[in-house]
């Protein structure tokens, strides 16, 4: 596992874990993108140099930052066709009877599918980041006064179905799916977003820099994007400001032009749109 001590592949192991039992035992799709989820959090947390340990410097440069790195791995790599090409066979070898008869490029095509769900841990990246629009802005209504918690529910099926099509039936799939509002984690929704943004900018700049990534990818080799990222990001640790900190690895200020163009590639590519 990338070379790693046993006491780093324990914690990146434990990591992905706990993404498995945030997610549906039952859906292997979000059981999967869960575990590469967490787990690109858990390279962020390890790349921090030593010498910042017990420090202010040796955490992340934002939550934006550190949900950059999660959505990176579990996106980019994870639901890549190369990522798929290397490790289907063996996910195939793990659940023969459900995957048997299906092939690599309908498997790809499946956990790609654009479709509005009601879960923001499963939806697609093309609509993912209206879950996390409809959060903040519910946040800013509770905040500032306007929106009462008791009528907090109703609200949420009102977006959803303004914004995704879909008529909420329980508030278990709706207001109550999310942890941190219980956790009062309020304003966090946001970093998703941020991290979508920043995970295509980085990724973009880290092809520029090392084109054999994605064959590396396809190969199963890991070495040389996580070598990208240790020395853009995770060895900074706290040293700089997010926004500086994007700045110096990619060469430019955080936009949604690189997000934007990976989204109309791929999925022009996989619904064969002109």
């Amino acid at each position: 596992m990338l070379n790693f001590p046993r006491w780093k592949q324990a914690a990146i192991i434990i990591t992905c874990l706990v993404g498995l039992f945030m997610v549906l035992p039952n859906f292997l799709s979000a059981c999967l993108m869960g575990s590469m989820h967490e787990c690109g959090h858990a390279l962020y947390d390890l790349g921090y140099p030593d010498k910042f340990a017990r420090s202010p410097l040796g955490h992340s440069a934002s939550l934006g930052i550190h949900e950059s790195q999660s959505r990176l791995w579990e996106n980019l790599v994870g639901r890549s066709r190369g990522f798929w090409g290397w490790f289907y066979p063996q996910l195939q070898a793990a659940f023969p009877s459900q995957l048997g008869p299906v092939d690599v490029q309908a498997f790809y095509r499946a956990i790609n599918k654009v479709r509005p769900t009601f879960i923001r841990v499963e939806a697609d990246e093309v609509t993912y980041n209206l879950h996390t629009m409809l959060r903040f802005e519910l946040e800013l209504d509770l905040l500032e006064g306007r929106l009462e918690a008791r009528h907090a529910p109703d609200a949420w099926n009102d977006k959803v179905g303004e914004y995704l099509g879909l008529e909420v039936t329980e508030d278990r799939l709706g207001v109550l799916q999310d942890t941190h509002w219980s956790s009062g984690l309020i304003g966090y929704f946001p970093t998703y977003t941020i991290g979508n943004l920043a995970s295509a900018q980085l990724f973009e700049k880290a092809l520029a820099d090392v084109p054999t990534i994605p064959d590396d990818i396809a190969h199963g080799r890991f070495e040389s994007l996580l070598a990208w990222l240790r020395e853009n990001v995770h060895q900074h640790g706290r040293k700089y400001l997010p926004a500086e900190l994007i700045q110096r690895a990619t060469g430019k200020p955080l936009s949604a032009a690189s997000y934007l163009g990976y989204l109309r590639s791929k999925y022009t590519d996989l619904y064969s749109l002109s």
